[in-house]
């Protein structure tokens, strides 16, 4: 026997069975195809591509669309004849002008508007951490239309002549978004709540101001021209307006898409933003600077239309996330395409007369958000 017995041997625990088909002990294998995986979105380039090209297309079929219609040959050819500086036959000069002259003004800003618009609201939604907040939620087109209806009135700005009413617009929604900072700033931070109560209430005073004023005008003009501001449309739009609308619309863009990291981390709240280097006050105010100037020109030249700042930027995200830099490259062109076809709804569904653009976008919004509210409830607040 030796001296020193070697301990009892304790038996090693059995490895635990492994599921059918695995040997025991065997290290586990990852269920037959892996973890869920998220749904896979379509390339950001790609679909920026997409939609170029869909807008393009759009744009030379609602030229050519309208009680004269017009094919998509001879609408391109007239276009390529005016940039170029080429010449149409005396029997087309009819049909020519109607495409340059009338129709692709009006297309082409209905395109910036559509862009603009869908821009703004996404920004705004960050802004105010709000997923129900549009372009006018801060008052700015309650302001612009009351602008419009005072010079209507009083024969204000009439040195500007034709550009009188846009700019007597765009003067109320610049008042407005000054009104609006003032009374939500407290010891110089803007916070999203304040923001958007005090632009629901005075979007609610600026209405009562111009049904007061509507109501002592001494002509009926006024009723017309408060129902275009505040329904929208694009029946005044020529080649005037487009070199600064399209300037400042395309601009904002740029600016908005530079602003991509700074809306995400806005859109996670004040303390995160700050944690992460980003002041929120300061950048909010900046931000509401730039969104009251874009929002001003656009309804300055096209009145208040509704539904497509709130409802286009959810479609983007649901194709390409929730990333801000890429839903702000994708959403201008899906917002320019949809106005465009909307624009060409509102001219050609009675013509000759037209719906007020207005009613066509809520028309088509109303039942594309009630939808989106249903199958992605988390998108807006939760389940």
């Amino acid at each position: 026997m030796s001296p020193h017995p070697s301990p009892p041997r304790v038996p090693a625990p059995e490895a635990p069975a492994g599921p059918p088909g695995q040997a025991d002990g065997a290290a586990p294998r990852a269920p037959a195809g892996g973890a869920p995986k998220p749904p896979a979105r379509p390339g950001l380039s790609l679909l920026c591509t997409v939609s170029a090209a869909v807008l393009l297309l759009s744009v030379v079929v609602a030229i050519g669309l309208g009680p004269a219609v017009i094919t998509p040959d001879a609408t391109t050819r007239y276009l390529w004849a005016a940039l170029t500086g080429g010449s149409v036959d005396a029997a087309e000069a009819t049909a020519y002008q109607i495409v340059w002259e009338i129709r692709t003004p009006r297309v082409l800003l209905a395109a910036l508007v559509g862009a603009g618009l869908s821009a703004v609201g996404v920004a705004i939604q960050a802004l105010v951490r709000n997923a129900l907040a549009d372009p006018f939620v801060l008052g700015v087109s309650s302001g612009a239309s009351v602008g419009a209806v005072g010079v209507t009135v009083t024969g204000g700005l009439a040195a500007l002549g034709v550009h009188a009413v846009s700019a007597g617009a765009f003067a109320g929604a610049l008042a407005a978004s000054v009104l609006v900072y003032a009374a939500s700033a407290t010891r110089g931070a803007l916070s999203p709540l304040r923001l958007v109560l005090t632009g629901v209430a005075l979007s609610l005073g600026f209405q009562a101001v111009m049904s007061v004023i509507i109501y002592y005008a001494s002509d009926t003009d006024a009723t017309g021209m408060v129902l275009y501001w505040t329904m929208g449309g694009f029946g005044a739009a020529s080649w005037g307006a487009l070199p600064v609308v399209t300037a400042v619309v395309l601009a904002g863009l740029v600016l908005l898409h530079r602003q991509g990291r700074a809306l995400d981390l806005l859109s996670l709240g004040d303390e995160t933003a700050a944690s992460l280097g980003v002041d929120p006050d300061r950048r909010r105010k900046a931000l509401l600077v730039l969104v009251s100037l874009l929002t001003g020109v656009m309804v300055a030249v096209s009145g208040a239309i509704a539904f497509v700042g709130l409802v286009m930027p959810h479609l983007v995200r649901m194709l390409v996330g929730a990333t801000h830099a890429r839903v702000l490259a994708v959403a201008p062109l899906v917002g320019a395409v949809f106005m465009v076809w909307a624009d060409l709804a509102s001219r050609t569904l009675v013509a000759p007369r037209e719906l007020p653009l207005g009613a066509i976008t809520a028309l088509v919004g109303v039942p594309v958000f009630i939808t989106l509210l249903r199958r992605r409830a988390y998108m807006f607040g939760g389940r």
